[in-house]
């Protein structure tokens, strides 16, 4: 008959048979002394306990534990591999863009899966900033469908001025029709959608001084300011790449009042007539120039005496720049870098003459009466001659 109660020694007796027995399992042993194994197992345990230890030395270890044991092994196992499995899923989410929107992004897209509380640990986030985060989904969304609409009329923009306006003039161009945005905003979004302006290219040099030429006082002082039109005008060349060896050279005068293009030339040559023709486009298109200031930079052609002679006759007094300072004609430099940047937008050269000559045309009109100046609360030159002075004269000729 099965004892319901066993003595202390009884019990110490049938633990101390389990460990002498390395090869005996909990239920021979307990088959042996007709008790139930799980009552041996008990005993065997509380006596490690005991011991101190989980295992004790006097004898082989529980079976129970072992397969305790092999049951947690085998779950962080399975953790693990789930955990491996998380992290490849989600390396494609941190490819770019805002690193923890990415996250919180991962986190509810396999939140059915794993689990939130799973996948926060695992990415490393609060689960709070994740509910936050997800809160705001409705009015993320609605900006995102915003800025989408915005970035496509940013693109449309854009295209119709040939790929160059920057931030600053597309946020002029909308809000001139009727869109309150500011110019943060349309950078944001042109930076998000790919959208570019036209950066600066090298500018070669083009002024080659006459040593021997006679020379005009400065009489601008890097003052590129006037008051009212027809005053003061600033002259340059620029040369425009055409094939693979080939050039044309720009001939322009600037008003320093409305930065208007009041006359231009262009020609297969640097020689003196070509500076002067633009002068003579100037004069046409103001109808006199007579008491302006002309302030180029110490080119031969502007240093020459049939030039000189050319300003007399027109009524113009002569200024020049410093030798090699080209921050003394800031303003004409700058045209031309724009110019050249807009009209070649990152090709080397013109195909031929004639593109060359079509795309100028084309260009240095749109400048005159399209093209939002940044000095001009971007407006036009025209359009800010007109505001200024509504009796405004007309278009510059081409020579």
């Amino acid at each position: 008959m099965v004892m319901k109660h066993y003595p202390a020694q009884f019990k110490a007796d049938a633990v101390a048979l389990y460990r002498s027995r390395p090869g005996a399992t909990i239920a021979q042993v307990a088959g042996d002394l007709g008790v139930n194994r799980e009552t041996l197992r008990s005993w065997v345990r509380a006596d490690d306990q005991r011991r101190g230890a989980t295992a004790g030395p006097a004898g082989p270890p529980v079976a129970g534990s072992i397969e305790d044991e092999n049951a947690a092994l085998r779950r962080r196992v399975r953790e693990l591999e789930e955990e491996r499995d998380i992290l490849r899923r989600a390396a494609r989410y941190f490819a770019g863009g805002d690193a923890l929107v990415n996250r919180f992004q991962f986190v509810a897209d396999y939140q059915q899966r794993y689990g939130v509380k799973r996948l926060c640990q695992i990415v490393g986030v609060p689960r709070s900033s994740y509910y936050h985060w997800r809160s705001a989904t409705a009015g993320r969304a609605a900006r995102q469908a915003a800025d989408a609409a915005l970035a496509d009329r940013i693109r449309a923009v854009h295209a119709e001025h040939d790929g160059t306006y920057g931030a600053p003039r597309i946020t002029a161009e909308l809000r001139d029709a009727g869109l309150a945005v500011n110019r943060k905003r349309v950078a944001r979004v042109m930076r998000r959608f790919g959208v570019r302006g036209l950066r600066l290219r090298r500018r070669l040099r083009t002024t080659v001084p006459d040593p021997a030429a006679a020379k005009a006082p400065d009489l601008i002082g890097r003052d590129f300011t006037t008051p009212e039109p027809n005053q003061r005008y600033v002259g340059d060349i620029t040369y425009l790449p055409v094939g693979e060896r080939g050039f044309l050279y720009l001939a322009t005068v600037i008003d320093l009042h409305s930065r208007r293009l009041a006359g231009w030339a262009i020609a297969d040559h640097m020689r003196t007539e070509l500076v002067i023709d633009a002068l003579y486009v100037a004069q046409r298109t103001r109808g006199s120039l007579t008491g302006a200031i002309m302030h180029t930079d110490h080119g031969a052609q502007y240093t020459s005496k049939a030039f000189a002679d050319a300003c007399t006759t027109a009524g113009v007094q002569q200024s020049m720049s410093a030798v090699g300072s080209s921050a003394d004609n800031a303003l004409a430099e700058s045209f031309n870098a724009t110019f050249k940047r807009e009209t070649l937008q990152g090709r080397r050269a013109f195909t031929d003459e004639r593109q060359a000559r079509l795309t100028a045309f084309r260009w240095l009109h749109r400048y005159n009466t399209i093209r939002r100046h940044s000095r001009l609360g971007q407006q036009s030159p025209i359009t800010y001659e007109k505001t200024t002075r509504p009796a405004a004269a007309t278009l510059p000729l081409a020579a």
